[in-house]
């Protein structure tokens, strides 16, 4: 009889300076609890407590050479969680052995097997204690040509598709004279657009107003500006989800953020809605 399946669970192992943090970052990022260095001897009581608590649930563990019981018991602790009705992939991550020393030697990180130097007799020791897990790896992962991002990418690609966390978007206005948002990753000048500030039936009012919006909006440049970055967008959100990007914020601005820039964001929020089904929020920094 096969065991109802509780939740997934990545054990990501590997050698020192290979990109285990990476991968758990990555995991991390798709929605998965991540503990790294957790001793085998632990896992099957912390996936006890965490079945009680119901629903499924998607966990990564980081596994390497610091335990030193890993490999004489992590296949009977494996099989176990199997048996309480996880499932489990075993990925193992490593790199030639002069790329690890050179990552080693650009980060001066010691190596917890050489302390004191040594590195290349410490990564030839880790590399033959790991060896049962390796073998045992369900996927194994080769980072020599990969930097980091490129290591995330691989990463992102293989899990993604299981329904981790998507990416949130945030389209907000401001007005220039209050400052820069920090936070944004897009930022638009909205400014050469006509200013309803000018019109003393609209200038008390805010770009959340119809009035204003209407005005805003029915201006040819802003009609030629919205087709176009809309285009733009939905070119641009698919790569920044392909590169595991959680959050994104797209700000628009104008001079006191009050206006031209609540409209253009009310707007674009809107249009965004029909073309990207993830967390869409919109906020307005400079309307109290």
């Amino acid at each position: 009889m096969v065991p109802q399946t509780h939740g997934r669970l990545v054990i990501v192992s590997g050698l020192s300076g290979s990109g285990k943090s990476t991968v758990l970052k990555a995991l991390e990022d798709l929605g998965y609890l991540t503990i790294d260095n957790l001793p085998v001897m632990l896992l099957p009581k912390f996936l006890a407590i965490r079945k009680e608590s119901g629903g499924f649930i998607r966990l990564a563990v980081g596994m390497d050479a610091r335990e030193p019981e890993l490999t004489g018991r992590f296949e009977a602790v494996f099989q176990e969680a199997r048996e309480m009705g996880y499932e489990l992939i075993l990925i193992f991550i490593e790199a030639h052995e002069d790329v690890l020393v050179k990552r080693f030697s650009e980060t001066r990180r010691p190596h917890h097997l050489a302390p004191h130097g040594d590195i290349l007799s410490a990564i030839r020791a880790e590399k033959n204690y790991l060896a049962p897990l390796r073998q045992a790896a369900e996927e194994v992962i080769d980072s020599s040509s990969l930097k980091a991002a490129g290591l995330r990418e691989l990463v992102m690609d293989r899990f993604n598709q299981e329904g981790g966390r998507p990416m949130s978007v945030e389209v907000m206005s401001f007005g220039f004279k209050n400052g820069l948002p920090p936070e944004a990753d897009l930022m638009l000048d909205v400014r050469f657009l006509p200013n309803p500030f000018y019109l003393n039936e609209l200038r008390n009012h805010d770009g959340r107003d119809q009035a204003v919006i209407d005005y805003v909006m029915a201006a040819p440049e802003t009609r030629v500006f919205m087709e176009r970055f809309l285009d733009l967008l939905t070119y641009l959100i698919p790569l920044y989800q392909k590169e595991g990007k959680s959050y994104l914020t797209i700000a628009i601005g104008c001079t006191g953020g009050q206006h031209r820039s609540v409209a253009v964001a009310g707007a674009l929020r809107d249009a965004l809605k029909k073309v990207f089904d993830g967390p869409l929020n919109l906020r307005h920094r400079d309307i109290a």
